[in-house]
Order: C-alpha cells, then sequence, then structure tokens
C-alpha cells in the first residue's frame, strides 16, 4: 500500500509491518489496522482465489471470532478497503483542483493519481475494478461503481472548463464525451494490470497517452 494512511489509524503499518507486529500482541485499535494491511497484501498475489475469513485469520495467526470482534463481516472488511482508496484518491484530487487553473492540466493530474496509486497498490487495483469483489456483497462493487463515477464527474468538471477557455460552443457535450473515454481509458488500464498478474503497468506510455487523449 502507499504511504497514505487508512482512515483509522493515523500511522498504519506498512504491508511490509504486518509479519512483525503480527507477532506481538497488538495496541488498542491496531488489529483493525492490521487486519486491512494483511487483506491488501493477500490480494496483491497474482492469480490469487477469493479470500476467506479462515486463510485471512491464518495469515494473521489469530481465530475466524478473532477478526470479527473488529469487523462484523468480510464485507466490511473490503469497505475499510474502499475506504482507503477513496480518501486516499480523492484528497489527491481535490488538491489537483485547488493548485490548477488550467482544466486540461487538472484532467491530465488526475488521471495520473489514479493510475499511480493503482499502480502502487496492485491489491487495492483488484478490489477498484471488481476481481477481488465478484463473490462478495453486491453494495461493494456499487460502491466501487460510484468511486469511478464521481472520477468522471470530476474529469467532466475540469474538461467543461477547458472547453470554455478554447471557446467551445458545445462545453456541456464535448465535456461529457471526453470525460467517459477518459474514465474508460484508466478503468481498462487498471483491468489489464490486475489480469496481467501486475505485470502490464498502468502508467506505461502514460505522457504519450495523456496527449492523445487530452491533447493541449
Amino acid at each position: 500500500m502507499t504511504d497514505a494512511t487508512l482512515p483509522e489509524e493515523a500511522n498504519a503499518p506498512s504491508t511490509a509491518a504486518v509479519a512483525e507486529t503480527g507477532r506481538k500482541r497488538p495496541k488498542p485499535g491496531e488489529r483493525r489496522v492490521q487486519i486491512l494491511h494483511t487483506l491488501a497484501s493477500m490480494l496483491e498475489q497474482p492469480g490469487a482465489e477469493r479470500i476467506t475469513t479462515a486463510a485471512l485469520a491464518a495469515k494473521l495467526e489469530v481465530s475466524e471470532a478473532a477478526l470479527y470482534r473488529h469487523f462484523a463481516s468480510k464485507a466490511q472488511m473490503f469497505e475499510g478497503l474502499i475506504e482507503f482508496i477513496e480518501q486516499s484518491v480523492f484528497t489527491l484530487v481535490n488538491q489537483i483542483g485547488e493548485r490548477e487553473t488550467s482544466g486540461k492540466v487538472q484532467a491530465q493530474k488526475i488521471l495520473s493519481v489514479l493510475l499511480q496509486f493503482g499502480e502502487k497498490n496492485p491489491g487495492m487495483t483488484r478490489v477498484m475494478v471488481g476481481d477481488a469483489l465478484v463473490f462478495e456483497n453486491e453494495r461493494l462493487v456499487s460502491r466501487m461503481n460510484q468511486f469511478f463515477d464521481r472520477i468522471e464527474s470530476q474529469l467532466r468538471q475540469s474538461l467543461r472548463l477547458a472547453a470554455e477557455s478554447a471557446g467551445s460552443q458545445t462545453p456541456t457535450v464535448d465535456a461529457n464525451a471526453q470525460s467517459s473515454v477518459l474514465t474508460g481509458f484508466a478503468v481498462g488500464r487498471l483491468q489489464r494490470y490486475a489480469r496481467s498478474g501486475f505485470k502490464r503497468m498502468p502508467t506505461e506510455h502514460l505522457d504519450g497517452a495523456l496527449a492523445l487523449l487530452v491533447p493541449a
């Protein structure tokens, strides 16, 4: 996972530290974060099957009952990962909107941070594209769909600004079409990354792709 922190803990341990903390009695509140980091690390394994609570508990060297003291269900665990994705990506997207005045630059940077986040967090990418949610609660898939709807909405706002600056007579129509294409591009890159066993990087030839998709 990236340096961004999980919502439940300001100083969440890295995925690499999970094995070490798993051998110690966690501090109050730490176990919840540890569970999420371990789930994410298990999702990073290429070709991983559906992760069961039994497998997760075994990885943490605790009982399944111990997991349910912190999460009411496995769906809640995935919701914790989705909250991390939302918080991490939209914090960066909001910063882009505050710092960049050019709509085109905003759109390019939104796509960049989204794909960079996926590249640095392979397990999270499997959640984002739905591969890890196939046999899970439908509301999780719906929530990830809403995530990409929000991305498309942010792109639409930026591209409308760009179209207006360029003197377009139909800025809303232009922005709607282009934001749809860009969102589809981002989702496709993330899906290819997950389905290639994390070998095809989502940021591959990104500068050239952005120059074609969001021309100056």
